[in-house]
């Protein structure tokens, strides 16, 4: 298991290696992804792109087409193996629960000083549901790219209805992604999110910051208390001394008659 404490060295792991690599590989090709996509517009070569030093390629359509199936392999091949490798597994904490959409207006009014955030997982509620729409537009951008790629490769003579349904569905979701993009770096620089930038660069996050923001997911990592189990036949331990005597059985027994019977004044009173 990846995720462990570090008590020594005041920092929780919070992403393996493996975890790690997905991530950057998903990003590092989705990003080469957007460039290339933008590149076939043509736009590298109207606005002097390809003058930039290494971006030279940019500016030629079959070159950026190239580049684009280049990154969509490595792009799909790591989707896939995301999804295979924590379902066997068993991780997901990313997918989103019951009150997420809740606990999320709660974050998002505490980052105004309305109210306080919620006690977390391993991951806050937005996160959760920004991980569900990733992956709608991730699996949008797929389908609808694997339908433009086999007109390009195998069938030139695709119906035009279909080819016309695959490319705006590729642009929109083109463009969700983008925008996607946008709002996952945003979130990483807002100050309260800010000690998580690490854990997605060297895996591991700081243990004060995580015992603070994320008590119930460092309370599964914690160790179990231990419990010293007690023999059957161990004396029961005597109640504290009070510093009074203890009362007689007579003395407790008028003590009782005092409260229970009224006096004969009060009797007498009553009409």
């Amino acid at each position: 298991m990846a995720e462990r404490i570090l008590e020594e060295k005041g920092w929780v792991v919070r992403h393996g290696l493996v975890e790690l690599l997905e991530h950057w590989t998903i990003a590092l090709s989705g990003l080469l992804l957007l460039l290339s996509g933008i590149f076939e517009l043509p736009v590298a070569a109207r606005y002097s792109i390809n003058k930039l030093p290494g971006l030279a390629w940019s500016g030629d359509f079959i070159t950026s087409l190239n580049v684009h199936y280049a990154a969509s392999v490595v792009f799909i091949a790591a989707a896939v193996f995301h999804l295979i490798y924590h379902a066997i597994r068993g991780d997901y904490d990313l997918l989103p629960r019951k009150g997420d959409l809740r606990e999320s207006w709660q974050v998002i009014r505490s980052f105004f000083g309305k109210g306080e955030e919620p006690p977390f997982h391993k991951y806050l509620p937005e996160q959760r549901l920004a991980y569900l729409g990733m992956a709608v537009i991730i699996a949008g951008l797929i389908v609808s790219g694997l339908v433009k790629t086999y007109k390009n490769i195998y069938a030139p003579d695709m119906s035009l209805t279909v080819l016309l349904w695959a490319t705006w569905a590729h642009n929109v979701f083109f463009m969700l992604f983008f925008l996607a993009f946008l709002a996952h770096v945003g979130a990483i620089l807002l100050k309260p999110n800010r000690p998580m930038f690490r854990g997605i660069l060297t895996g591991t996050v700081r243990l004060d910051y995580a015992r603070h923001r994320h008590p119930l997911w460092i309370a599964g990592l914690e160790p179990p208390q231990s419990v010293v189990p007690v023999a059957a036949d161990a004396p029961v331990p005597e109640e504290p001394a009070t510093g009074h005597p203890p009362e007689s059985e007579e003395s407790a027994g008028a003590a009782s008659a005092s409260v229970s019977e009224p006096a004969d004044d009060e009797t007498k009173q009553e009409p």
